[in-house]
């Protein structure tokens, strides 16, 4: 089995989360990290358990002949994601990338052209869809016992204020970007995978708490977005992160024979199930934003497995979450606009 050895760039704290997964995919490790506030080995042994070799300069780290990098891991804040992907895949290294993809359309697309002329494989940070919650939405779907989906609708509601961790840079619109960028992504990608349809127009809606608590952001940190998809199915998706409330990751899909409400559902294609109440499936639910609870395991043995292999990655390949990101785009495009954007807008 080829060993795969990790640079890993920004070490806040997700960087913290992919380091303990990597520990537990075998034959991956962590050779290098790279940041620009001050680290001592000591430190990074004594924080996180592991011997790296540490380096202030990305580019210096990518060009080590010592290090033999085959994956640079990007945790760094969302406005270099651009510049370190293109980068890494101009060096001929595999691409972890925390989600967002990029700010902006015309970012991602560059990314993409990058990776695509190098050959590199890319994993985007969508991990959610290797969550426990979503792997059982799918199979409910895929065995047939909701029949033909026409309505779905998955909902981020995540308050994210002074509070919070990332609060400090969240806000901005260069570092943040906007609710779906920041976090909601997760919920549309999420909507996207159980609509199985290529969007063909978006609508979508902003606003801001009055609270104190949420004044520091520049974008509107609540969207509303309405997906009509080329088959005439359509879709909602709610992005809140000002909200005052518990997590919650909601999910309602309706269908033609039966329809899926977080874990609860009802089906005709079941007999002798009773219409008047829901049935519950139980499973681990997505409750929580702490990174230390998403389901990276699965996902990174999943795109290890795709390097050793030369073959794509399930679900978080890069091609897919592009074109998750390109709704975004389109749903932020349409925000800022006040009118309906057509995704052959973002050619």
């Amino acid at each position: 089995m080829k060993e795969l050895k990790v640079g890993l760039v920004g070490l806040g704290w997700v960087a913290g989360a992919h380091i303990g997964t990597y520990k537990e995919i075998e034959g991956v490790e962590v050779v290098a990290v790279c940041e620009k506030r001050p680290t001592t080995a000591a430190e990074l042994e004594a924080t996180h358990g592991i011997q790296a070799k540490i380096y202030t300069d990305y580019e210096a780290m990518l060009a080590d002949p010592e290090l033999d990098l085959d994956i640079i891991d990007i945790c760094t804040p969302n406005k270099f994601h651009r510049d370190q992907a293109v980068a890494a895949a101009k060096a001929g290294k595999n691409i972890f990338l925390e989600k967002p993809i990029a700010l902006n359309y015309e970012d991602a697309k560059a990314i993409r052209e990058a990776i695509q002329e190098a050959g590199v494989k890319a994993c985007v940070g969508l991990e959610c869809r290797f969550s426990k919650q979503f792997l059982l939405m799918k199979s409910v779907i895929d065995a047939g016992l909701l029949g033909d989906l026409h309505y779905g609708e998955i909902d981020y509601y995540h308050g994210i204020g002074p509070w919070y961790g990332q609060y400090e840079w969240n806000v901005k619109e260069d570092c943040g970007g906007s609710a779906l960028l920041s976090a909601g992504c997760h919920s549309l990608d999420a909507l996207l995978l159980a609509m199985d349809d290529e969007v063909e127009e978006v609508t979508s809606y902003g606003c801001k708490s009055t609270n104190p608590c949420f004044k520091e952001y520049e974008y509107d940190p609540t969207t509303v977005t309405i997906l009509r998809f080329k088959s005439g199915k359509t879709g909602k998706v709610t992005a809140s992160i000002d909200c005052m409330q518990p997590y919650y990751f909601h999910c309602h899909l309706v269908g033609s024979e039966g329809s899926m409400m977080d874990n609860k559902f009802y089906s005709a294609k079941l007999t002798g199930m009773v219409k008047e109440r829901w049935s519950t499936l139980e499973t681990a639910m997505v409750d929580s934003g702490d990174v230390t609870d998403h389901p990276y395991a699965p996902q990174f043995q999943a795109f290890a497995d795709s390097i050793r292999t030369d073959t794509v990655m399930p679900l978080t390949d890069f091609d897919t979450a592009f074109e998750t990101f390109r709704v975004v785009y389109a749903a932020d495009l349409s925000n800022k606009l006040g009118r309906p954007v057509k995704l052959s807008e973002l050619s």
